[in-house]
């Protein structure tokens, strides 16, 4: 079964996505913060994580270079998934790793789980 970790601080969202996942038949874990996404990064090894840049501890763009720069876990492909909207926004994430850059108040659940499934090639 392919594995989604969701990190993201936000629990109303983090709950949704979570829910629009498993109905797509995808085993889901959820982390609340960037220091908590790195550790279930290498404790439950996802095939795709979706990181929120806005969160405590550490934010998702520190993260996702800390993830990149850990071999155990820097091939894991990381798609932002954020209300910051600007290009240079977009511009630093993909700069710095990101595979993918989606605005959560340009998207529905469904299509963040079909960009993650384009990401993963599944069809």
């Amino acid at each position: 079964m392919t594995k989604i970790l969701i990190v993201e601080d936000d629990l109303f969202l983090s709950k949704m996505y979570k829910k629009k996942f498993e109905i797509g038949g995808f085993e889901v874990e959820v982390a609340g913060d960037g220091v908590s996404g790195l550790e279930k990064m290498k404790s439950f090894s996802p095939d795709l994580v979706l990181m929120d840049i806005m969160m405590p501890r550490l934010n998702g763009i520190e993260a996702m270079e800390k993830a990149k720069a850990d071999p155990s876990i820097s091939k894991i492909p990381v798609l932002i998934l954020t209300n910051l909207s600007t290009a240079a926004d977009a511009s630093t994430a993909v700069k710095k790793g990101a595979a993918g850059f989606l605005v959560k108040s340009d998207i529905t659940p469904a299509q963040v789980v079909a960009k993650s499934k384009s990401i993963l090639k599944i069809n």
